[in-house]
């Protein structure tokens, strides 16, 4: 069974080198097929992808968002599994053979993710999540349910139960996929440009009775921000804030009261406002350093 890897890169050079040399040098024991999809940013990345002659690059003249790009690789391939990895991410050694042994072991599970880890080692609790809750949400954004100790009704985003086994959600960093999975349940959702299509993809998996599994043995590094930087333009933070939105309307706006959707929207356009305006701060503020 063969593995074919999308990687979706707008500029960071360095960081899709490294991605690209971790594949090289802990490479599946089957065969792979890597696409790279140069998204159009200014700074390209066709050189380095030249460095790469196993890599195929795909150059489709605009920044397409990541769901529309990685579906683009997702046509363009047909091996029986599908690894969506982001650019800022580093593969360990054996993180895609047992990732992939667990797949051709069990039939249930339609995706399945590692352990993530930050440049320091730290955990990234990206890698396991559960689908959230409007106070669940409100929590994490909030950082209180991110405290150590946080009651569980609080801190339920992060999964803090889950040490292995099957989650709701993996990160869209490092998403290994059925082929067969897709197949049923239809690739990325493209109205999503950027942020919430890997859970939206896990929630859609899930309805239709595939496991999504976590899988802590095996590790890979990611670096946090590292395609899109330290602060979100105006475009990023939008892109988020209205995905969430999309995310709640799609699944869970028809079974909620019109007061708690009303809620919900105006607690969403309250945190894009804020997030905003940080970030546009931040963002001058260094420019100025």
């Amino acid at each position: 069974m063969s593995l074919d890897v999308g990687i979706v890169a707008y500029g960071s050079p360095g960081l899709l080198r490294d991605c690209l040399a971790s594949l090289r040098q802990h490479p599946p024991s089957r065969p792979m097929r890597v696409l790279v999809v140069d998204n159009a940013a200014p700074e390209r990345v066709a050189t380095i992808a030249r460095e790469f002659p196993e890599v195929e690059l795909l150059e489709p003249g605009r920044n397409l968002g990541f769901a529309a790009a990685t579906n683009a690789v997702i046509r363009r391939t047909s091996g029986e599994y599908f690894l969506a990895l982001n650019p800022d991410t580093r593969v360990h050694a054996g993180t895609l053979d047992t990732l992939l042994a667990l797949l051709d072991a069990d039939e249930r599970i339609g995706l399945a993710g590692p352990r993530l880890v930050r440049e320091d080692g730290s955990f990234d609790h990206a890698a396991r999540r559960s689908f959230p809750t409007p106070l669940g949400a409100l929590a994490h954004f909030t950082g209180v349910g991110r405290r150590n100790g946080a009651p569980a009704v609080l801190s339920q985003y992060r999964a803090p139960e889950v040490q292995r086994g099957p989650v709701d959600a993996v990160s869209g960093a490092f998403m290994l996929l059925r082929r067969r999975a897709l197949d049923e349940v239809g690739p990325f959702d493209e109205g999503y440009w950027l942020y919430m299509e890997d859970l939206d993809l896990c929630y859609r998996l899930a309805r239709a009775g595939w496991v999504t599994w976590y899988e802590p043995s095996v590790e890979a590094t990611h670096v946090k921000g590292g395609s899109s930087g330290p602060h979100r333009t105006f475009r990023v933070n939008r892109a988020f804030h209205t995905g969430m939105a999309r995310f709640y309307r799609s699944h869970y706006a028809r079974s909620r009261s019109p007061l708690v959707n009303a809620a919900v929207y105006a607690g969403i356009a309250a945190k894009f406002a804020a997030s905003a305006s940080r970030s546009a701060v931040e963002r001058r503020l260094r420019s100025a350093s």
